[in-house]
């Protein structure tokens, strides 16, 4: 995809009211550390219009990005920080959980695993949350320069094994780095235009 504009639109948090948009939204899922403002900025073509932090968690709104008019990338909470009150967590679920059941633009949810480790318990539990809710969530490995090209195979197999993935499942391995993957995920956003 060309960007010709991008427009953090909407932030939303555990008091908001939803947006009503009416374009496709692409949700993306993932870990608090697991570099999802950093993917989001390379999709975007923009070095830091996704806050990026050295503290994981900082994310604790829904945040709207609008495309060219287009398309709507929306950035999720990330889960599993420890450093965050039980209650909160609680609460970022239930945004979580009420902006999927609510909006009827969301189109795809892409969940971000870290490719270099096996599957974390939270990141088990949001792929079935994700299937429960009725959607077939696309994976981006992310973190992928950060492994020998020898390795790959070895750790797509490993995370595929671990989330017990339902066949078919698409998977993109992809480097904030490098960009590798980043046309291969707009691809995947863009067919539900």
């Amino acid at each position: 995809m060309v960007i010709r504009s991008v427009n953090l639109e909407t932030v939303c948090g555990i008091t908001s009211r939803l947006p009503d948009n009416d374009r496709p939204e692409v949700a993306f899922a993932g870990k608090s550390n697991v570099g999802k403002s950093s993917l989001i900025n390379a999709l975007m073509n923009r070095k830091s219009y996704a806050r990026i932090s050295a503290t994981p968690g900082k994310t604790q709104t829904i945040n709207f990005y609008n495309i060219n008019d287009e398309i709507y990338l929306v950035d999720l909470p990330g889960y599993g920080y420890a450093k965050v009150s039980e209650k909160e967590k609680e609460q970022w679920g239930k945004l979580v959980e009420r902006y999927l059941h609510g909006s009827s633009w969301l189109k795809a949810v892409f969940l971000l695993i870290d490719i270099r480790h096996a599957p974390s318990e939270n990141d088990r539990m949001m792929y079935e949350w994700i299937l429960d809710q009725g959607f077939q969530p696309i994976l981006i490995l992310t973190k992928l320069d950060k492994l020998k090209r020898s390795q790959v195979q070895k750790q797509i197999k490993i995370v595929k094994d671990g989330l017990r993935l339902v066949p078919g499942t698409k998977v993109i391995p992809f480097s904030s780095v490098t960009k590798q993957g980043r046309d291969e995920i707009w691809e995947a956003a863009e067919s539900f235009l």
